[in-house]
């Protein structure tokens, strides 16, 4: 999906649609209303966020499971497996499993630790404690009431903020901000140097500063420096990709922008090389869109890795020393 245009924007389109966007979000409530999360009996982290698309997500939870990891904790990750056919609850298998099985993300975190997909949360959690893990860190699941959260941190992409403010279809929002922010323990804002968004208020007990983090390439990927490129990606915000291969100090030469999660066609690729071959230049993408690049392209795109570092990693640290301080599975849900 490539989020509208108007999503930005209060114009008279999202002011039309604000009917659906009222009904969209009673019928979340009347779910959260309903639900019985399951607890489990080890911590579980989510890393979710309240817009729809990416927000950086996945990088979060990527520097969540090192911190756990840094303690000694055996984490596990837990994902939905968005765009994959297999409903789980199954362990991604990076020698076996494709994007269309599991989706692009749980490749990544795979690569990391032990990572389940799961539809059923609560399945996919009993599943990764049984197998022997200590905590649970999940990549999205922040709207999902089946599993009990010990600590969830929200995730906002800060150059982009939270759109025009208004709940899906009306604007980009899978709840109303105040619904989210009041089950959220922590907000992470990750600054990419564009230019920052609106921050909506944040409630008691979020008034305090958020946390903050960066995207830092990978050395490979500073090695681009003075290269010609064309980048393309599908990811919720192509954009930001774009930025971080320009501050890169390459001559980015062209640019192409796909849906989120789009499942790339062998003809797209191969038109991409083929301008690029034609410009001089490297065609470079992200490595989430990597896992879903045809097999005999794969070796032929170069991947810009990067991975997100807290401005101030004490303070993710004290989130971390009070969660395990106390009871497994206790706190927030």
């Amino acid at each position: 999906m490539r989020a509208p245009e108007f999503w930005n924007h209060n114009g008279v389109l999202a002011r039309a649609l604000q009917p659906l966007a009222w009904l969209y979000a009673a019928l979340g409530r009347l779910r959260w209303a309903f639900a019985r999360p399951w607890r489990a009996t080890v911590p579980v982290i989510c890393v979710g966020n309240l817009v729809a698309g990416g927000a950086g997500k996945t990088p979060t939870a990527l520097a969540v499971g090192r911190a756990l990891s840094r303690r000694g904790i055996a984490l596990h990750f837990l994902s939905r497996g968005h765009g994959g056919r297999l409903a789980g609850p199954v362990r991604v298998d990076r020698d076996h499993h494709q994007a269309r099985d599991v989706g692009d993300e749980p490749l990544l975190l795979a690569a990391a630790a032990p990572t389940w997909i799961a539809r059923d949360r609560a399945q996919g959690a009993r599943a990764a404690i049984a197998a022997g893990a200590q905590a649970i860190v999940m990549d999205d699941g922040f709207q999902n009431p089946g599993l009990a959260k010990d600590l969830s941190l929200l995730v906002i992409d800060g150059a982009y903020g939270l759109g025009n403010g208004r709940v899906h279809p009306a604007g980009p929002l899978r709840e109303a901000a105040a619904t989210g922010l009041a089950r959220a323990d922590a907000v992470v804002v990750l600054q990419s140097g564009e230019a920052p968004a609106p921050l909506p208020p944040l409630p008691p007990p979020l008034a305090a500063p958020p946390l903050t983090a960066r995207l830092f390439p990978s050395t490979a990927a500073l090695a681009l420096r003075g290269q010609r490129v064309i980048a393309f990606a599908g990811i919720g915000r192509p954009q930001r990709f774009f930025h971080t291969v320009r501050e890169l100090g390459v001559e980015l030469v062209g640019q192409q922008a796909f849906p989120d999660h789009h499942a790339f066609r062998e003809d797209e690729i191969w038109a991409l090389l083929e301008r690029a071959r034609q410009q001089d230049a490297i065609a470079v993408t992200t490595a989430k869109d990597a896992v879903r690049l045809p097999p005999g392209a794969r070796d032929m795109v170069t991947v810009i890795d990067v991975t997100l570092e807290f401005d101030h990693g004490e303070a993710l640290e004290g989130l971390l020393d009070k969660l395990f301080e106390a009871a497994p599975g206790a706190g927030a849900s």
